[in-house]
């Protein structure tokens, strides 16, 4: 872990974590899928050695690889990888590969140099390159470093083990015909080696990098969701440039308000933790209810909860979906009084209204303290509807207005509804007409 990685918050560090772990998931595959590859074309390939050979030791470096392949696989999925199982994975893939590459010559019973001409080294660069799959440079470095080492001690075994004329030419024309070496082509592999190591794990550092920003802007935009309606989250986090206090736009939207009634006088006569309790229940319930027909929670305010429809979302059935929520609303407030009676409990009487109208989304506050929100004649007559909903002794109500919206907008009534004309509510100037959504 960097010591970037320490300053950050635990949750974030254990986003990175199940990122890698899914990373290791996917190493193990990919070495699944390059010991099958190696298996399948050693199968394929024309053999140059007798049936009856004694030592046949490339079969037994692929059984050897494919053993600890599945196994690595196994430890991967259950998450039980720990650092010093990849740091030994590393050398472990390594070594097999350099072993399988040295047995080539033992195999087709050739001299020692004939291994160096193995294309099989071009393989080297998928076990560095699968390393970068992890996000952590100083796995890369290491498998390059194990790979020039090893290549470093087959050139060495090669020149000690060339008999019956020079071990060395610098011929290439001989080196590429004969069982010779020659140096320079062998250091160009290792530099090779060493500096596509050192390109991956530069881009690694710096991927790195992003990623832990990705990550932490990820879980940031989740908390971010809690706090703010997941569409309004959404707008927070996909804006081009930082949201700022008088900021808005207009449009249309209906606004839907919900209360509890009588729940400051309940909390005059309950414990802080059953009063707590009963309002996080009633939360928990209806809030999903409206969400789930495209509300947007604008604020809780006590026992009270502010939504909007088709202000944080476009919306053509944004009135529909807002007396589809308060339909929800009240069927979920009855089976919610139901079981509080049946655990003993007073049943608590859930008001709500809507109102449509002309409304203002945006941001408000200071620089260093904003909020979302709307405003508008809209916000104001659905309060009003709500508080009203007591005069007329009814649990619901919306205004004409946003009624015949609802009905435009393809909404059907379950039932009956009671129109109610000329209602002087308090706080409006003038009488309004009323539908009676529940009574």
């Amino acid at each position: 872990m960097n010591d970037a990685d320490t300053r950050l918050p635990e949750r974030v560090l254990a986003a990175i974590r199940e990122q890698q772990n899914a990373s290791e998931v996917l190493i193990g595959w990919f070495q699944l899928g390059v010991v099958g590859l190696f298996g399948t074309l050693y199968a394929l390939a024309p053999k140059t050695f007798a049936d009856d050979a004694t030592i046949k030791p490339v079969p037994w470096a692929l059984g050897l690889y494919l053993a600890f392949t599945l196994i690595r696989l196994a430890l991967a999925h259950r998450h039980a990888l720990s650092r010093w199982i990849l740091y030994l994975s590393v050398v472990v893939d390594m070594t097999l590969l350099v072993a399988l590459i040295w047995s080539f010559h033992v195999q087709y019973m050739q001299p020692a140099a004939f291994y160096l001409k193995a294309p099989t080294l071009l393989y080297v660069f998928i076990f560095i390159a699968l390393r970068a799959l992890r996000f952590e440079a100083r796995f890369v470095v290491l498998a390059g470093i194990c790979a020039a080492l090893g290549w470093t001690v087959l050139v060495l075994i090669a020149v000690a083990g060339t008999q019956g004329t020079a071990p060395i030419t610098r011929d290439y024309v001989v080196y590429m015909t004969s069982s010779r070496v020659l140096i320079g082509a062998e250091v160009d592999k290792i530099i090779s080696i060493l500096t596509v190591t050192a390109i991956i794990a530069v881009a690694i550092r710096r991927a790195r990098s992003l990623l832990v920003r990705a990550v932490a802007e990820s879980q940031a935009a989740a908390q971010l969701s809690r706090f703010f309606a997941p569409d309004v989250a959404r707008t927070i986090t996909g804006a081009e440039r930082a949201a700022r206090a008088g900021e808005g736009v207009a449009c249309e939207a209906t606004i839907l308000f919900t209360d509890i009634r009588g729940f400051s006088e309940l909390a005059d006569r309950v414990p802080p933790d059953v009063l707590m309790k009963a309002l996080a229940d009633y939360q928990a319930r209806m809030v999903p209810l409206i969400q789930a027909r495209g509300g947007a929670i604008d604020k809780f305010m006590g026992d009270g909860i502010m939504a909007s429809f088709g202000a944080a979302r476009d919306s053509d059935t944004f009135a529909a979906d807002a007396i589809a929520a308060i339909d929800a609303v009240m069927d979920e407030a009855d089976a919610w009084n139901a079981a509080r009676v049946e655990a003993g409990e007073p049943p608590l009487r859930v008001g709500a209204a809507a109102a449509t109208g002309r409304i203002v989304f945006g941001a408000v506050g200071a620089a260093d303290r904003l909020e979302y929100t709307v405003i508008g004649s809209a916000v104001n007559r659905a309060a009003k509807l709500e508080k009203h909903t007591k005069a007329e002794k009814v649990r619901a109500l919306a205004d004409m207005a946003t009624w015949r919206r609802a009905q435009d907008q393809g909404y059907v009534a379950p039932a009956e509804r009671e129109r109610r004309p000329g209602r002087a509510v308090e706080g409006l100037a003038e009488p309004i007409d009323v539908m009676v959504l529940a009574g």
